[in-house]
């Protein structure tokens, strides 16, 4: 049995935890913030088993000029900020190129197809299996020309295993009475599947957490001290926490944390915007995806929630809620009859990596230290899948699948 310490309370790092304690160990989480309530509050709450697509795709960068230029489109850059932002972009666009996409698109698969096995016994043991739900869900385009814009990211796809039916405008108005009539085809993925809480899901993962032996701690951890062998304790804002291990789950902070152990990541805090409907009136039976504008609308629990957007501004800069009231436009253009009348807003900070998959493994020149961090679009769908595997690491067990495509060192 070791002692060890998580920093970071997200679903990413409480799956981790949960898989770690289940091994016996002795698992001490700390964070600022109480579980779920940062990036993992309020997501789209998607479990896309078939994510494998980055977002730096070939042909991407001469779309980001009429993303940029559109208002009402899924990409806004703080021109303030976009010296700093520069270095990360560069090596996105150097992340488009097809056999490096190609490679990318299997590491994903592999990680990323494992989710619902990954999830379901966390959710067992913490009796919200009911929060998870496979039902499929359609990816919509306003015109026949638009899907086939998007051929080589469902043959990326279809070519690792994900099935994907193509669906005509009947086909969307029988899959989803209540989305209007706007689209001329679309994708029907019956495979893939969401959740109705992404908070509950992350809180109630916790609290189990807890009752199995686990401690969350309510910290703000300010450094890492550094003994003979390597970080041997966290120096927090109530004191110093020693620990055998400590695995790196911190979000988009988690670039400072790896840059003092002497790993440079080119992490960005990659903003999404939603807006829940308390109240919508809408029967939906799964959710959906306007693959034109980079958004996707759940039904959640609490209501129907819209999100999506992509905002480069840093991870200190206030909201701009502008690109909330851009959501819901689309939702409006979506689904006419929504009822408005009690809405939240929310903005969260997506800890992203230029080539789109997360970084996990352990630390190049510390063996007791693992990171587990830079999930960007995929956290949720990725969590549970990515804490089996440093539970596998630090047990000295070979991960189920290759993991070196997720190295911290191979920018």
């Amino acid at each position: 049995m070791k002692k060890i310490t998580v920093i970071g309370a997200g679903i990413v790092g409480i799956a981790t935890a949960s898989y770690l304690r289940r091994d016996g160990h002795d698992v001490t989480v700390v964070d600022k913030l109480p579980p779920g309530e940062y990036a993992s509050f309020g997501n789209a709450g998607i479990l896309s088993p078939g994510s494998c697509v980055p977002i730096a795709m070939p042909g991407i960068l001469g779309k980001v000029p009429g993303y940029l230029s559109d208002p009402m489109g899924p990409l806004k850059v703080r021109w303030p900020y976009f010296p700093q932002a520069l270095p990360w972009l560069l090596r996105f666009v150097t992340s488009t190129g097809l056999a490096q996409v190609e490679k990318t698109a299997d590491a994903l698969i592999s990680l990323l197809s494992q989710t619902f096995d990954a999830h379901r016994p966390l959710a067992q043991n913490a009796g919200c299996s009911d929060i998870i739900r496979q039902t499929g869900y359609i990816v919509v385009y306003d015109t026949k020309q638009a899907y086939r814009n998007d051929a080589l990211a469902w043959k990326l796809r279809r070519d690792r295993g994900v099935v994907c039916n193509e669906i005509d405008a009947d086909a969307i108005a029988k899959l989803v009475p209540a989305l209007a009539r706007n689209y001329e085809c679309g994708v029907y993925l019956p495979e893939q599947g969401y959740v109705t809480n992404p908070e509950r899901l992350t809180k109630t993962l916790a609290a189990q957490f807890q009752k199995d032996g686990g401690v969350i701690l309510q910290r703000d951890v300010l450094d890492i001290e550094m003994g003979a062998q390597g970080p041997q304790a966290l120096l927090t804002d109530a004191g110093r926490l020693e620990f055998d291990t400590l695995v790196l789950c911190a979000g988009v902070h988690s670039g400072k944390f790896a840059a003092k152990l002497g790993d440079a990541v080119p992490l960005e805090a990659e903003r999404g915007y939603h807006v829940t409907y308390s109240d919508p009136d809408l029967q939906l039976p799964m959710p959906v995806c306007a693959a034109q504008n980079k958004l996707f609308v759940t039904p959640m629990e609490m209501g129907t929630r819209i999100a999506g957007q992509s905002e480069f501004a840093g991870i200190e800069a206030e909201p701009d809620y502008g690109r909330a009231d851009v959501l819901a436009k689309h939702m409006k253009r979506m689904f006419p009859q929504v009822r408005d009348v009690e809405t939240t807003r929310w903005m969260g900070r997506r800890p992203s990596m230029p080539d789109s998959k997360p970084v996990i493994g352990r630390a190049t020149q510390y063996a007791n230290t693992y990171y587990a961090f830079g999930h960007g679009h995929i956290g949720l769908v990725g969590s549970a899948p990515t804490g089996r595997i440093i539970a596998d690491l630090v047990a000295g067990r070979t991960p189920n699948i290759d993991i070196a495509p997720f190295r911290v060192d191979r920018f």
